[in-house]
């Protein structure tokens, strides 16, 4: 994917979550979704030499990894270590009440932002490339690889 691709899917990501309330329920919500899925999709579905499970959450990394990478290579590649690192803890949650509490808590918090502080509807609701936006946003707000300010507006295509 080309680098106008993630410069439009950013600009209207970041239109969608101007108000500082959002943004805050989004740091906090959608780390508590990632950590909650991988950890309730920690089901193995294959043993590797008859030691190593591979997990139905490690295979969606991989391939969210690899769509990540695809959009931004240095975004994408921090995103592939912080969650293969989440995983590496999520997968040893053994409590699955807890890790679905936690994946519930996140979308609430969505919704929160959303409805109190933007008053404007989700992102993805429009766009379901939207849900693989978020993380690399929040990750882009602790790490700064991407700069805060939205990229000058690219004009659709059309």
């Amino acid at each position: 994917m080309s680098s106008n691709t993630m410069d439009r899917l950013w600009s209207d990501y970041q239109d969608h979550h101007r108000s500082k309330g959002n943004r805050t329920c989004h740091m906090i919500g959608i780390p508590l979704i990632i950590f909650g899925l991988l950890s309730l999709l920690s089901i193995p579905i294959v043993t590797v030499g008859g030691r190593w499970p591979i997990e139905i959450s490690l295979i969606i990394l991989l391939v969210v990894g690899a769509i990540d990478i695809s959009l931004d290579a240095r975004l994408g590649a921090l995103m592939l270590v912080v969650s293969f690192l989440l995983y590496l803890v999520a997968r040893d949650l053994k409590a699955w009440p807890i890790a679905a509490a936690m994946f519930v808590v996140g979308w609430v918090c969505q919704y929160i932002g959303h409805g109190v502080y933007e008053r404007r509807q989700p992102a993805f609701y429009k766009n379901l490339a939207h849900l693989l936006i978020g993380p690399l946003w929040v990750l882009n707000h602790v790490f700064h690889v991407r700069g805060e300010a939205a990229p000058a507006r690219v004009p659709a295509r059309g």
